[in-house]
């Protein structure tokens, strides 16, 4: 081996020269703007996607279902005639065809003026609004087409986001691809909220001008059209000059629009719409709300538009409300502020409610949600239980002072009438007999006697309850006097009769409800004595004229509430008056207030109704008085037989011990039986 062979650094002369690598090729970057661009398209691409995923499985759901709709509920009068709305009123849809062309028109120049010739989203629209919005630096434009409109109506809530408009958008498309452009309008006209809780062209037209949207003039669908935009703020009810001068833009929009020509709306422009006049009685009202309540009860799954026929009757409710109002303008001296009426019919159905002294100023349903201590009104209550305990009305009890611990409760007038029966006690109101009744027959037994009367407000377990301490509500109270008049059976208070949906199917019809409470003898017992309270005792001011009566006072501490519930053989009604902080009145009771408020209710609601007997009134007496007789004349016939075989006294013939002498008579006694014992 050569010296040459121990270099490694020679290479062999066959070897191929190792090629010098080149350099590494520098990656050019993309521009900040392409790579913004690129990356919105692709999260652009995986939303809409996202969008199409949740939104169409869903829209495809609510199709097969069917649209969930509002609760929408129209209430009805026992005439038929509509008393009040709630959740919005709905009429029934009206065709495109029926309505003047000029009212589709006025909605389409105002809404979406190229409604007919886009595809659902209004691309020019779009950017009109957002250049109009940017000038602006808010949104004072939306570029919402007819057909997004409907989709939000229809599927979506109102909540202002992006995702709630893509979605928007979405439905839009889906709605242009499956149904005709006057089936979309027609549509959205029959659903659009127009204010005043009106769904709907003809439920507006209706409710502002008295008419259908088919007998609208120019100047009513100007207006109409002019209140999607801000429906409260531009009904006519609202501000009547506002919404004229809305309806003149929209008029102005329909002459730029070519739809008609100056000249044409000229007439509209000289005679603006203006509202219907219609009498405006807000009592009903409260009733209204009661009803719908019920309907939460009745159909707790109810949705749509229904039609709720009541039993109200509006002769009797239009009499209550006056009756009520005449108390408080004619009262306002003596410290009463409020007031509330209840008026059933013997089956239960509900003829009038009255639950304050304006809806508008309260809504608060004094009828139905306030309760209140009754006092006496709550005493026939326990007489109840201590006759079902073998008591009856000519049972003696004594008035006197009664100390039950610390608790000495007095009478309303001072002073003690002794021996007494129970319908003298009970006519006069007499504290302490009726704590002495309670005390004999247990509060448990009156808080049982109570609730089988139909009271569900919580009674407490003291005695004070036998003097009407315990909270009840009036047409509680009101329902429980109602087995009386009917011999022991207590119909449930209702007011729905029936429930329909939009097509006319009845989804509910009323079934009497009723129970036994007591028997036919216990329930004219206490008719016997609370018709004794309106001849002879603390409800004199409430009997009539012409029909027998019953009923019962009731005044709480300090004059704090004033009730009356009575009842003829027809009709049952409760009166109460009061304060809503709970403020005493200036000495307003039971019998100088309200008494005269339920006799001038029950003379017009009477007016035209036959005289119906009371069982009990005259029964019951006759037989107690045929009972008092027979101990008499037992007597009389023995003191006659004993004259007959005593022997004779020869007397003078001028000489008369009788004459000039008279015994004296049980009339010239203490009502009641004499002294006490």
């Amino acid at each position: 081996m050569s010296e040459d062979d121990d270099n490694p650094t020679d290479a062999p002369e066959d070897m191929p020269e190792t090629e010098t690598p080149a350099p590494a090729r520098t990656r050019r970057r993309r521009p900040l703007w392409l790579r913004v661009v690129s990356f919105g398209l692709t999260a652009g691409l995986v939303a809409g996607a996202l969008l199409v995923l949740v939104t169409l499985p869903r829209l495809r759901h609510d199709m097969e279902a069917g649209t969930a709709q509002t609760l929408a509920l129209t209430v009805l009068d026992d005439q038929g005639n509509e008393i009040g709305s709630r959740g919005g009123t709905m009429s029934p849809p009206v065709p495109i065809g029926e309505l003047p062309p000029y009212l589709v028109k006025a909605f389409i120049a105002t809404e979406d003026r190229r409604f007919y010739s886009h595809f659902g989203i209004d691309m020019w629209g779009l950017a009109r609004a957002a250049y109009a919005n940017l000038r602006a630096g808010r949104i004072v434009e939306g570029g919402s087409t007819i057909t997004q409109q409907l989709a939000k109506n229809l599927y979506l809530n109102n909540d202002r986001t992006f995702w709630r408009k893509a979605q928007e958008a979405l439905i839009a498309l889906w709605l242009e691809q499956n149904h005709t452009k006057d089936e979309i309008l027609s549509a959205y006209l029959n659903r659009v909220y127009l204010g005043a809780g009106n769904y709907g062209i003809d439920a507006a037209a209706h409710y502002y001008f008295g008419k259908s949207a088919r007998d609208v003039s120019l100047a009513e669908a100007a207006v109409l059209a002019g209140l999607p935009k801000a429906p409260s703020r531009f009904a006519p009810t609202n501000d009547l000059a506002l919404a004229q001068a809305r309806a003149n833009i929209v008029l102005d929009r329909m002459v730029s629009n070519d739809d008609l020509t100056e000249a044409e709306v000229s007439g509209a422009r000289k005679h603006p719409a203006v509202v219907a006049a219609r009498e405006r009685r807000d009592g009903p009202q409260y009733f209204v709300d009661w009803v719908a309540a019920e309907l939460q009860t009745l159909l707790p799954e109810a949705q749509g538009r229904l039609t709720i026929r009541t039993t109200l009757d509006p002769a009797r409710q239009r009499a209550a409300e006056d009756a009520i109002a005449k108390a408080l303008k004619d009262g306002g001296g003596q410290g009463v502020g409020q007031g509330a009426a209840i008026a059933l019919s013997t089956d239960g159905a509900i003829l009038a409610m009255v639950g304050g002294k304006s809806y508008l100023e309260s809504q608060f349903n004094r009828a139905t949600q306030a309760e209140r201590q009754p006092g006496s009104a709550f005493k026939p209550v326990v007489y109840l239980a201590a006759i079902e305990k073998g008591y009856d009305p000519n049972t003696e009890v004594t008035d006197s002072p009664v100390t039950l611990g610390e608790w000495a409760p007095e009478n309303y007038e001072a002073g003690y009438e002794g021996t007494v029966t129970l319908t003298d006690a009970l006519a006069r109101s007499i504290n302490t007999v009726a704590v002495k009744l309670g005390e004999k027959v247990g509060v448990q037994k009156i808080a049982d006697t109570a609730a089988r009367l139909g009271i569900s407000s919580p009674i407490p377990s003291n005695l004070s309850i036998a003097l009407g301490s315990s909270s009840v509500t009036l047409l509680e109270l009101t329902s429980a006097y109602s087995t009386f008049a009917t011999n022991g059976e207590r119909a449930v208070p209702y007011g729905i009769t029936e429930i329909a949906d939009m097509k006319g199917e009845v989804l509910y019809k009323h079934r009497p409800a009723s129970y036994h409470v007591t028997t036919p003898e216990n329930a004219q017992a206490m008719t016997y004595m609370l018709h004794q309270v309106m001849t002879t005792g603390t409800g004199r001011r409430g009997a009539l004229p012409d029909r027998l009566t019953a009923g019962k006072t009731g005044t709480s501490q300090d004059y704090r509430d004033a009730w009356f519930i009575g009842y003829t053989g027809s009709e049952i009604a409760g009166v109460w008056f009061g304060n809503d902080d709970n403020s005493p009145t200036k000495r307003a009771t039971g019998g100088n207030f309200a008494a005269p408020v339920w006799r001038d209710y029950m003379l017009a609601s009477q007016k035209h109704v036959p005289p119906v007997t009371l069982a009990g009134v005259y029964s019951f007496k006759a037989v107690k008085q045929a009972e008092k007789e027979k101990p008499i004349l037992s007597f009389l016939s023995q003191l006659a037989e004993l004259f007959n075989v005593a022997p004779r006294l020869d007397m003078p013939d001028d000489q008369n011990f009788s004459a000039g002498r008279e015994e004296p008579r049980g009339s010239s006694l203490k009502l009641g039986g004499g002294r006490p014992r």
